[in-house]
């Protein structure tokens, strides 16, 4: 008996072809550029303070002579600026913790109750953030008038919070939706109330977003300018970006581009080392949910 020999599938063994050079090089080479141009800013500012102040007019990107009179003269008594970034940390601290006390409050009851116009009630809480700030600074100013509210630390937080609250509420809305409402019913079984079950157990749960509001909503307040320089005019209660940009030295100098390089450098570098710390918890805090 003959075998007769099933003839194999043939195995053709297809190289792929290579992609063109530009096709591996284009995302990197643009990956590049957008890095260049964030960091290229906060270089030349660095760059600046360090340079003397008899060379703050020179454009080399490498400093002459390297120096930290800059610094130096921003922490002179008379600049106020020790106390600026007081008031900076005291009105970013404030609005960061009511924005997480009343924004965990109102999204844990978005994302959790059934309510008429709940979906309503969102969007215009998201809608109140489209506004323009400069919109807002004429009333918000004739109002704290009328209370004497001009020049207190109240009269910045309270406007930081109408723009920090709806990012806040949105965000941790939707981090509440992607938790499973049996976490709630476990611990509620096992005796505890509806709130001992949000505070025990939720909370911790939702860390990684909580964390993450934290931080955006910190940067953004301390970033904050257009509501700080309008509502305060005195320098014992000015934020630091306000004293930067009416920042004068000590020297009498018309233009002190370089301590005002000096003075944004101090002002920066604590976000920049936040982040760089947190960046895990703030990545973990953006991406929760995405994957079910």
């Amino acid at each position: 008996m003959m075998a007769v020999a099933e003839k194999a599938p043939k195995i053709i063994d297809v190289k792929a072809a290579e992609a063109p050079w530009y096709r591996r090089w284009l995302p990197l080479i643009g990956v590049g550029l957008i890095v260049l141009y964030c960091l290229v800013p906060f270089y030349w500012m660095v760059v600046s303070a360090l340079r003397r102040p008899s060379d703050q007019f020179d454009n080399s990107i490498i400093p002459k002579r390297w120096s930290v009179d800059n610094f130096t003269d921003v922490f002179q008594p008379g600049t106020g600026f020790g106390r600026a970034l007081l008031n900076s940390l005291i009105v970013a601290g404030t609005v960061t913790i009511l924005t997480l006390v009343v924004g965990m409050v109102a999204a844990y009851t978005l994302a959790r109750l059934d309510f008429k116009f709940k979906n309503l009630v969102l969007a215009i809480i998201i809608t109140t953030s489209m506004f323009p700030g400069i919109s807002l600074v004429i009333p918000l100013k004739k109002l704290f008038s009328d209370i004497e509210w001009i020049n207190t630390y109240q009269a910045m937080i309270v406007p930081s919070l109408s723009f920090a609250l709806p990012l806040a509420v949105w965000n941790l809305t939707a981090f509440f939706r992607q938790m499973p409402r049996e976490l709630e019913q476990a611990a509620m079984v096992d005796g505890c109330t509806p709130a001992q079950a949000f505070r025990k157990v939720i909370i911790p749960l939702a860390a990684p977003g909580v964390f993450t509001t934290a931080i955006i909503t910190f940067i953004a307040a301390w970033n904050e300018f257009l509501i700080a320089v309008s509502m305060v005019n005195r320098k014992d209660i000015s934020t630091a970006n306000v004293l930067i940009a009416g920042f004068t030295g000590t020297s009498g100098r018309d233009q002190p581009f370089g301590s005002q390089m000096a003075a944004g450098v101090v002002v920066t570098i604590p976000l920049v080392i936040a982040v760089l710390i947190f960046q895990r918890r703030i990545v973990a805090g953006l991406t929760a949910g995405g994957v079910k």
